[in-house]
């Protein structure tokens, strides 16, 4: 994983909670990395997953609502610093439906290791779309928060529902989005 999903979400962690915390959390694991994380640098998710228990735990907060947290972070980062990407997006679907095909794949040009999940989306109607998740990295509640953050980002509202496929490893999940009508 990507060094760069490391130092946003301990910038999260310190604009919550401080920097103390985040360093006693730090501190308290056992990281290959020891902890310290470059942008450009690549890192097992296992440790992701660590720093995201400890922090729920010293947060009295969920894991899932961490993600959720995080998926917004994330994608305020993303349009501040890859804007690019937003400027002839009109609506939250038609950013949703880049990813994979825009987003993913300049990602591959700048990370060609990089390892990325897969999302395909499929617009049922101009307020449903579906959108499937399939990763390695059991991240669907991060990715809930990012869709969440990318309807409120573009003025709409609506239900996103999460059809869970069960796969031995990782995630294979469906969003389910339906936009309230206007």
């Amino acid at each position: 994983m990507k060094g760069l999903v490391f130092v946003e979400l301990l910038r999260m962690a310190e604009a919550a909670a401080g920097e103390e915390l985040v360093d006693e959390v730090l501190d308290s694991l056992a990281l290959e990395s020891g902890g310290a994380y470059s942008t450009v640098g690549s890192y097992g998710c296992g440790e992701l997953f660590a720093i995201v228990g400890a922090l729920s735990a010293r947060l009295d907060a969920s894991q899932s609502s961490l993600q959720k947290q995080f998926g917004h972070w994330m994608f305020a980062h993303f349009l501040q610093n890859f804007s690019a990407f937003f400027a002839d997006k009109a609506s939250a679907f038609e950013m949703l439906e880049s990813v994979d095909g825009e987003v993913h794949l300049e990602v591959r040009k700048l990370y060609p290791d990089a390892e990325l999940p897969r999302f395909e989306a499929q617009r049922l109607s101009g307020q449903q779309m579906d959108m499937v998740y399939r990763s390695s990295r059991p991240l669907q509640c991060f990715c809930y928060g990012l869709i969440e953050a990318c309807l409120a980002h573009f003025g709409q509202e609506g239900e996103i529902a999460i059809e869970d496929h069960h796969p031995e490893e990782g995630a294979h999940v469906t969003f389910h989005i339906r936009l309230d009508a206007a």
